[in-house]
C-alpha cells in the first residue's frame, strides 16, 4: 500500500506493535528485530498505544537487574484484537516490515 499517510502508517504500526507484543515479541530489542524500526520509534510507538486506549505494562523479570523484562497487553481498549491478528499480515507489508 503505496502512499501511507502518516496518520495511517502510524495507527497501522500501533496495531502491528500491539500484536507483535501479544505475540511474544516483547521488548524492545524484539520488536527492532522483528520490524527493523529504531529504538526509539519502538519505545515512542510502546507509549502511544495508551493514546488507543491500548493498555500495555512493562513487567520486569525477577531477580534481573535494571530494565529487563517484557511488555504485555492488558486490556485492547475499542480495538478488535481478532481483527488486529486476522490483518497482521497486511498491515506488516503496508508498513514495510518484510
Amino acid at each position: 500500500m503505496p502512499g501511507l499517510s502518516k496518520t495511517k502508517s502510524s495507527f497501522y504500526r500501533r496495531l502491528y506493535v500491539a500484536h507483535l507484543i501479544e505475540q511474544g515479541v516483547a521488548s524492545v530489542p524484539m520488536l527492532m528485530e522483528a520490524t527493523g524500526m529504531p529504538r526509539r520509534t519502538a519505545q515512542d510507538t510502546i507509549a502511544s498505544l495508551a493514546e488507543l486506549d491500548i493498555e500495555c505494562v512493562f513487567t520486569k523479570d525477577e531477580g534481573e537487574r535494571h530494565n529487563i523484562g517484557r511488555y504485555q497487553i492488558r486490556d485492547w481498549g475499542a480495538i478488535d484484537p481478532r481483527w488486529v491478528a486476522q490483518h497482521a499480515e497486511g498491515l506488516k507489508k503496508a508498513l514495510g516490515y518484510l
